[in-house]
């Protein structure tokens, strides 16, 4: 037989977008609207227009879960993934009210998640545990050319770590099949930019773009427990792979309708066509396992972030969103790893103010999908039915 594969995915099912509170309670809307320093990933341009220096330091708890019900054998999967840990770290600062420039750093994990299914489920074979990480460091420059007019730009360096595991369809003499783990660590590099521009006394236009980062898994660790007698066709070595991370392009429009309320709009392209080839290279090679190349042919996809902001006192805000998706993974391709659907989220958030120096925010996301696919490398067939719950806070201090 030969091995084939499992896959790092990471899809919107893993593009994490909790990237500020604030942000967060607004459908993730915040290109044209800079309200705090995590304007640094949302449009570098923006820092500019910020009012103070900044520490912004946020955490989401993600809770997800995901059912599988096979067409074929009307089986039930389930996962236990553990908690999501996506967090946020931003820092901003000018020398004076006079000055231009607006110096940042980001700290954050846009992309990232852990999968884990229950024992002996029916998609073992295709996928026991996918873990993804990614750190992205990104040192910012920005720059207000006059009173209407905020540029910016960004160099990204990124450190993760990915790990993969699944089942092996070889059994010992108890029965207990095979099992495979892919481990790896990668980084890459990438830039960030973006400007604003303050059309009207009421009106924001911004645009940014962040590039694609290619994460270089350069030599992983390919270990697989298998019966002695196969020990040979499944040697234990390395492994070298690339992930794309995708570009993300995004128009956004703010519309402060007085001083109390404001309304934002975030319009996302998202350069998922770049992932339309999964190639593993072991270093050693048997009649089993060998290297291979798995088509995947994502496709570019939109996302559409809607949200308010609205002062209800001088010390509460209160926010709501909702965000609309489209799935970069077409028919035939939906896999354990990403078993993802066009969706809806829904969001709201709250922020309080203590003090002159430190702001409280608090947000929640919702959503729920489902996708029926037969997957034409694997031939799982079946329905996914994904729920996710991700409360967040943060705490800002301002100098």
């Amino acid at each position: 037989m030969t091995f084939l594969a499992g896959n790092f995915l990471f899809s919107q099912g893993f593009q994490v977008n909790f990237q500020g509170q604030k942000q967060q309670g607004m459908g993730g809307a915040g290109n044209a609207l800079p309200l705090d320093a995590a304007s640094v990933f949302f449009n570098p341009g923006s820092v500019s227009f910020l009012k103070e220096n900044s520490v912004n330091i946020g955490f989401t708890p993600t809770f997800a879960n995901t059912l599988f019900e096979d067409a074929n054998t009307t089986s039930i999967g389930r996962t236990n993934s553990p908690m999501g840990t996506p967090f946020s770290v931003y820092a901003v600062y000018r020398k004076n009210e006079e000055s231009k420039f607006f110096y940042g750093v980001g700290i954050y994990t846009p992309f990232g998640s852990t999968i884990q299914y229950e024992d002996a489920w029916t998609g073992r074979f295709a996928l026991t545990k996918l873990q993804l990480k990614s750190i992205f460091i990104q040192p910012t420059v920005s720059y207000k050319l006059n009173e209407k007019i905020g540029i910016g730009a960004g160099f990204v360096y990124t450190i993760g770590n990915v790990n993969l595991q699944k089942d092996i369809p070889v059994q010992d003499a108890d029965g207990t099949y095979g099992h495979a783990e892919l481990d790896g660590k990668a980084s890459g590099f990438g830039y960030n930019v973006g400007f604003l521009v303050q059309a009207t006394e009421k009106l924001n236009i911004g645009l940014s773009y962040r590039s694609k980062v290619n994460m270089e898994v350069a030599e992983g660790t390919a270990t697989f427990t298998v019966p002695s007698s196969l020990t040979a066709n499944f040697p234990s070595g390395t492994f070298s792979s690339a992930l794309p991370l995708p570009q993300v392009a995004t128009l956004g429009l703010a519309y402060k309708l007085n001083d109390k309320l404001a309304f934002a709009l975030d319009v996302n392209y998202v350069g998922w066509k770049a992932y339309d080839t999964l190639a593993f290279d072991y270093a050693q090679n048997t009649t089993s396992l060998i290297d291979t190349k798995s088509a995947r042919n994502y496709k570019n996809t939109l996302a559409f972030r809607f949200g308010a902001n609205y002062a209800l006192t001088e010390k509460f805000d209160a926010r709501l969103g909702l965000a609309y998706g489209l799935t970069p993974v077409q028919n035939g391709y939906v896999t354990p790893e990403t078993p993802d659907a066009n969706r809806f989220n829904y969001t709201a958030g709250l922020g309080y103010k203590i003090g002159d120096h430190f702001q409280l925010d608090a947000s929640v996301f919702f959503t729920h999908l489902k996708r029926t696919d037969t997957n034409l490398e694997t031939n799982l067939s079946g329905t996914f039915t994904t729920n996710v719950l991700a409360p967040g806070l943060a705490i800002i201090y301002k100098f």
